[in-house]
C-alpha cells in the first residue's frame, strides 16, 4: 500500500471516528442538557433560599407559612392552586411571583385578612423600582418559592386561644408574666419580623441612640402627641398589642394586625409585656 493510500485510509478512519463520537455525543446531548438545567435550577433555589430568608421571611415566615393578620402564606396549597384564578392572572405561577416581588403591591387584594389599603401592602424589591434586588435575584426567590409547590399543604388559620381572649380592656389586671415565654410567643406570632429583624415597625431593641421598647414605654404614654388611653407602662404596652391603631408612633403606618385581642389570652399578653420590659 502506497503512502498516499495509507494517508487516505487514515483520513477516512479519523472521519469515521469523529462522526461516531459526534453521533454518540449528540445522543447524550438531551440528557446532558437536562442535567445542566437541573443543576442550574438547584443553584437558583439555593441562592433564592438565602435571599428569601433575608428579604421575605420577616413577613412571610422562614417556612413561608405567613403571619396571621399581616402577610399571607406562600407555602400553601391555596397559593399554588387558587391564587392566580382569584386575581385573574393568566401567566405562569413563577412569573406572578416575579411580578409581585418586583413591583410590590400598593393595596391588599384581601383587606379583610391582610392590611394594605391606602398604604403599600408590600414594598417593591426590584432595583428597577427602587428596591434592593436585581432581576436575577428576584427570579431566584421565585425558584425557591416554586420549590414548595409539590409539598405545600393547606395552611390552617391561627388556632383559637387556649382560654378566654384578652380583649381590649387595657385597665384589666393581668397575671404575672414570663419573659421567656413572651420571647417565644413574639417569635411564633411573627412580631419579631417587624420589630426586630426589619424596620417595618418601631424597633424593640436599642437603635440609633434610642433605648429599647422596655425603657421607651415608661414615658411614651406621657408625651404630648400620645392619643391612647394608657396611664402606666404596662397599659401602654398592652394597648399597643390589643388596640394598635389607637396610637401610631410617628413615622409608622397602621399595619399591625388588629386580631391579637382575640387570639391571645391574658397570660399570653402578660408574657409578651414581661418580655418587652426586658428590652432596655
Amino acid at each position: 500500500m502506497t503512502r498516499t493510500q495509507i494517508e487516505i485510509s487514515l483520513g477516512i478512519l479519523l472521519v469515521l471516528i469523529t462522526g461516531t463520537v459526534t453521533i454518540l455525543y449528540g445522543f447524550n446531548e438531551e440528557n446532558r442538557m437536562t442535567t445542566l438545567a437541573q443543576a442550574q435550577q438547584a443553584q437558583s433555589i439555593e441562592v433564592g433560599a438565602g435571599l428569601f430568608e433575608t428579604y421575605c421571611s420577616p413577613c412571610h415566615g422562614k417556612q413561608g407559612l405567613g403571619t396571621p393578620g399581616l402577610c399571607p402564606p406562600l407555602n400553601d396549597r391555596y397559593f399554588f392552586d387558587q391564587r392566580l384564578k382569584d386575581v385573574g392572572w393568566s401567566g405562569t405561577q413563577e412569573d406572578y411571583i416575579v411580578a409581585t416581588a418586583s413591583g410590590g403591591r400598593l393595596a391588599s387584594t384581601r383587606p379583610d385578612q391582610y392590611p394594605g389599603n391606602g398604604s403599600p401592602a408590600m414594598p417593591a424589591f426590584s432595583d428597577r423600582f427602587g428596591g434592593p434586588l436585581r432581576d436575577d435575584q428576584i427570579r431566584n426567590i421565585a425558584s425557591f418559592v416554586m420549590n414548595w409547590e409539590s409539598t405545600a399543604q393547606e395552611v390552617q388559620a391561627a388556632p383559637a386561644p387556649a382560654g378566654p381572649a384578652v380583649g381590649t380592656d387595657i385597665a384589666q389586671t393581668l397575671p404575672e408574666g414570663n419573659a421567656q415565654a413572651g420571647e417565644a410567643l413574639a417569635t411564633s406570632a411573627g412580631c419579631v419580623g417587624c420589630h426586630i429583624t426589619t424596620t417595618t415597625g418601631p424597633a424593640w431593641n436599642p437603635t440609633g441612640g434610642q433605648p429599647g421598647i422596655g425603657e421607651r414605654a415608661t414615658t411614651r404614654y406621657t408625651e404630648a402627641d400620645y392619643t391612647g388611653a394608657a396611664t402606666s407602662t404596662e397599659q401602654y404596652l398592652l394597648e399597643s398589642i390589643v388596640n394598635p391603631g389607637v396610637y401610631l408612633v410617628p413615622g409608622y403606618q397602621d399595619i399591625m394586625p388588629k386580631t391579637f385581642s382575640e387570639s391571645l389570652t391574658p397570660q399570653d399578653a402578660a408574657d409578651l409585656i414581661a418580655y418587652l420590659l426586658t428590652l432596655k
